[in-house]
Parts: structure tokens; C-alpha cells; sequence
């Protein structure tokens, strides 16, 4: 069994408020945020919680397991969620935080507690395409920005995250009047393995899943990932791709 983590910046607070183990976390009695997740022939849920003024996301599992080539028995999906986000934090990607994460076995079960900490000044992407219309052109135009920049410094980094949607990308404004992003969700982040095909796949999701971008907004994002004009012919042999992609996800 692997030693448990506690982040140096959170371990004060857990311990101030009692919740600096995984038992303590693990009796914790909440109400879980969404319906948990009864697949993979366990559970795993996610709660709010408040630590000494932090508030974090408490995710908690019993038997949910993934199952791979080199751990055919199977292992809690958080321990790659875990890994994942270490993995993010060293290659200086922006990402969410773990403050703690350990495993147990509990009555024949594989148990485990992941806690992140709440990106409480942060608005997630999917929140601010519901108000689009509604943003003015300057918002519209850093937010698009700021998301491509991200997607660059993933790949850049050898990283896919599988799940790139508006909805796991949060962004806030920063000092020059614009916007930094940053990801949730990393539990199918895996390795850049075929270069164009991956990054196709993360930027394609995107795009698909923020229909209310205009043809220049979408054009926007690639130039701004590609380092290009919005012109030039690597974009539009870029958009192709993604174009491409889409017909066959939605089986054209």
C-alpha cells in the first residue's frame, strides 16, 4: 500500500479541522453534489467540503476499478486521476490540486479518497458559452485565447486529456485584463502518442462542444494554438482536420 499524500499547503488546515487522514475523510457524512456513479461494479461519489476556511471537493470510491494491460486486477480510477495530476503539476500544466489521496482495503474492497481543492475564484467554460450572446467581443475573444494557450501547453507538455469540453476548462481574469484556464477531470489524460491525431482529437472536442461559436471564433482558437494567422493555410488545413474528424463522431 502507498503512503498517503497530503499537499504541505493543505496539511494545516486538514489537521486543524480534523480530516488530515483517510479515515476521517473516508466517515465524513455529506451529501454528495450528483448522483454517484454505480458502474465498474462498485461506487464512487463527490462531496463538498470546508477545511479551516478551504473549501475542497471530497471524491470518494469503493471498488470502482480500471482495469489495464499492466493492472489487469484492477485499481481505484482516482490512482490514475492522482497520478495524472502529479503529472500535470510537474510538466507545469494548470490543472486542479490534490490536497489528499490514499488507498485502503476495506472489507475485500479497494478503497479510495482523492480531495481537491475548489477552484473557488474560477468559472467553468460551459457557464460562459450559456451566456455568450451576452458577452462582449473582448471577453469573447480572451476567453477563446486563453483556452487555446492551454490546449498549446498541453500538448507541448506530451499530454492529451481526452475530455477536453468546455465544461472541465475553468478560467478567471487575470492582472492584463484577460484570462488564464486550467483543467479538471484528468482521470483519461494519457501520453501524446500520435502527435497530430491526439491534439486533432482534444481540439475537435472542443470545438464540438461549444456550438455556439461563429466560424471566426473557431478560427480564432486554432490560429491562436497553431501560432498562425487566422489566414493562413495551416488553419484551414487544421479546420479540415477537425471537420473531418467531426463527420465521422457524428457518423457522416
Amino acid at each position: 500500500m502507498q503512503e498517503d499524500f497530503i499537499a504541505a499547503h493543505d496539511r494545516p488546515l486538514l489537521e486543524q479541522a480534523g480530516l488530515a487522514d483517510f479515515d476521517a475523510l473516508w466517515k465524513l457524512e455529506l451529501t454528495p453534489v450528483d448522483d454517484p456513479n454505480v458502474d465498474r461494479g462498485g461506487w464512487s461519489s463527490v462531496c463538498q467540503v470546508e477545511a479551516s476556511g478551504q473549501r475542497y471537493y471530497l471524491k470518494r470510491q469503493s471498488n470502482h476499478l480500471t482495469r489495464t494491460f499492466m493492472r489487469p486486477f484492477g485499481e481505484p480510477t482516482f490512482c490514475r486521476e492522482f497520478r495524472n495530476i502529479q503529472r500535470y503539476a510537474e510538466r507545469g500544466v494548470p490543472a486542479t490540486a490534490a490536497a489528499f489521496f490514499g488507498v485502503r482495503e476495506r472489507e475485500g474492497k479497494q478503497c479510495a479518497v482523492l480531495l481537491t481543492r475548489a477552484l473557488t475564484d474560477w468559472r467553468d467554460l460551459a457557464s460562459w458559452l450559456n451566456d455568450w450572446s451576452e458577452c462582449d467581443d473582448s471577453d469573447r475573444q480572451q476567453l477563446l485565447i486563453a483556452c487555446a494557450l492551454l490546449a498549446r501547453r498541453l500538448h507541448q507538455a506530451g499530454l492529451i486529456h481526452c475530455c477536453f469540453y468546455p465544461r472541465h476548462i475553468f478560467v478567471r481574469g487575470d492582472d492584463g485584463g484577460g484570462f488564464e484556464a486550467c483543467l479538471i477531470d484528468l482521470e483519461k489524460t494519457r501520453r501524446l502518442w500520435r502527435p497530430r491525431r491526439d491534439r486533432v482529437k482534444d481540439l475537435e472536442q472542443f470545438i464540438r462542444h461549444a456550438p455556439q461559436l461563429d466560424d471566426d471564433e473557431a478560427d480564432l482558437f486554432l490560429a491562436t494554438y497553431l501560432e498562425m494567422p487566422q489566414q493562413s493555410a495551416e488553419v484551414a488545413r487544421w479546420r479540415e482536420w477537425l471537420q473531418t474528424r467531426r463527420q465521422k463522431k457524428e457518423g457522416g
